[in-house]
């Protein structure tokens, strides 16, 4: 029998984690990390698909509503019709003649899409018994390019050309699956340096990090007075020395006038790179300031809505590191199409993952990109955040500052279902003693 999806459902899902200032920078100072959860039923007993899309307490609920908005566009498929035109059943989500007032593809309904779409990644994984990295990169060139949408990309990415670049590296690949189950892919620390976070904790978080043998960190600036930006990153560079990589990420607080002032004077800490240092949207005002800093490179993507965007930064030459996200974009589909365009255009890419789930997402994304796209770890790095992780049946393993490629089939990202009832909002158990 042929796996048919049945039901789609939103679940509104959220972590108290302003309690601990955990995920606090510049502009977002009290995060609830928080997930529009969606489940994918089926004609077949406990076989489900799982997705989510991030967000930060309030506002889930409307991400939630987009989620039930897609339904009647889901429900009904069968996952062999919708595998066979990954690019169709995309485009039926994000092209759909009404709904697509209210982006298109960019806020809340993208970010419903993609909670949706890597679902259905997670349902097929499923189906092969493969964890989406593999199913990924067993597929062949013709595959995987099917299932992406050159709608607005094709001036600087063709089909063709995808073909040919995804061909280049496909007799090598077995080598490099092999290098990354040995190995792992090497990761940063984020958890050490919240906004929020008191000195001292800074300082204990940094030396234990040292300890697990980490050799990247990435600490949060913007504070209200660059005076204090300057002491914390003194205090970061002075317990992790010079050897190690320090990475700043304003979360777009600045004006692109403040960002050029603010950066040059943080460059005396050795900035590896400089992150959001304003407003995602302005891909000019990224390549001003990345003009003005250089050789201080920029970092961006976290909430690049889509990627016309990414092709604009990459154009520009804005950003020296592409930060997918693993649901800011549309969901597989569409990152498979940032992925490709930054190796066209040589610009590393280190996704995104301060989040809940999101490390859990985002460690697929970059084994396919070095396995099958890129062929290089130089400048590559996933971020990591040490939160939250318990909720999941197949969280990430850690080892060294390296991500452990998954072996369970599936995208790593089904939640247990203890931990879906009991934070769900607001009536779950944690929100109802709140």
């Amino acid at each position: 029998m042929s796996v048919k999806i049945t039901d789609v459902s939103g679940i509104d899902i959220r972590f108290p984690t302003s309690r601990d200032h955990i995920g606090s920078d510049s502009v977002h100072v009290d995060p609830d990390y928080s997930a529009a959860y969606a489940i994918l039923r089926t004609n077949e007993p406990g076989v489900e698909g799982h997705g989510l899309t991030f967000t930060i307490g309030r506002g889930t609920e409307v991400c939630v509503a987009a989620i039930e908005a897609l339904k009647p566009f889901v429900a009904g498929r069968s996952l062999d019709s919708i595998c066979a035109d990954m690019r169709g059943f995309w485009r039926s989500l994000t092209q759909e003649s009404q709904l697509r007032w209210i982006g298109p593809e960019k806020g809340v309904i993208h970010l419903a899409t993609a909670a949706i779409v890597n679902a259905v990644w997670d349902l097929w994984a499923k189906a092969e018994k493969k964890p989406v990295w593999k199913l990924l990169i067993d597929l062949t060139p013709e595959q995987l390019v099917s299932c992406i949408d050159f709608q607005y990309i094709s001036d600087v990415l063709t089909p063709e050309e995808a073909i040919a670049m995804l061909q280049e590296k496909a007799s090598t690949k077995g080598a490099r699956e092999q290098e990354m189950l040995r190995d792992g892919f090497p990761a940063y620390n984020t958890s050490i340096g919240w906004l929020g976070y008191s000195d001292e904790q800074v300082r204990e978080y940094c030396r234990e990090a040292i300890g697990n043998g980490w050799t990247h960190f990435k600490m949060k600036v913007g504070a209200s007075n660059i005076e204090d930006d300057l002491k914390r990153a003194s205090l970061i560079r002075g317990e992790i020395g010079s050897g190690r990589k320090l990475m700043m990420d304003a979360n777009q607080r600045w004006s692109v006038n403040e960002a050029i002032a603010n950066i040059r004077r943080l460059a005396q800490y050795d900035p590896w790179w400089f992150e959001e240092p304003t407003c995602p949207d302005d891909v000019l005002g990224y390549a001003t300031i990345a003009r003005a800093v250089a050789p201080v490179k920029l970092a961006g993507g976290e909430q690049c809505q889509n990627r016309v965007l990414f092709k604009q930064f990459l154009q520009s030459g804005a950003i020296g590191f592409c930060q997918i996200d693993s649901c800011r974009l549309g969901g597989v589909n569409e990152v498979l199409s940032v992925i490709l365009m930054a190796a066209k255009f040589g610009v590393p890419v280190c996704p995104h993952a301060g989040g809940v789930g999101l490390c859990e997402y985002v460690q697929h994304l970059a084994l396919f990109d070095y396995i099958a796209v890129s062929g290089s770890l130089e400048n590559r790095l996933i971020e990591y955040v040490d939160h939250l992780h318990e909720h999941f049946l197949t969280p990430v393993r850690m080892q060294g500052g390296r991500y452990l490629p998954p072996a369970e089939p599936g995208y790593s990202i089904e939640m247990k279902p203890d931990s879906r009832e009991r934070y769900s909002f607001p009536g779950g158990a944690v929100w109802a003693a709140a």
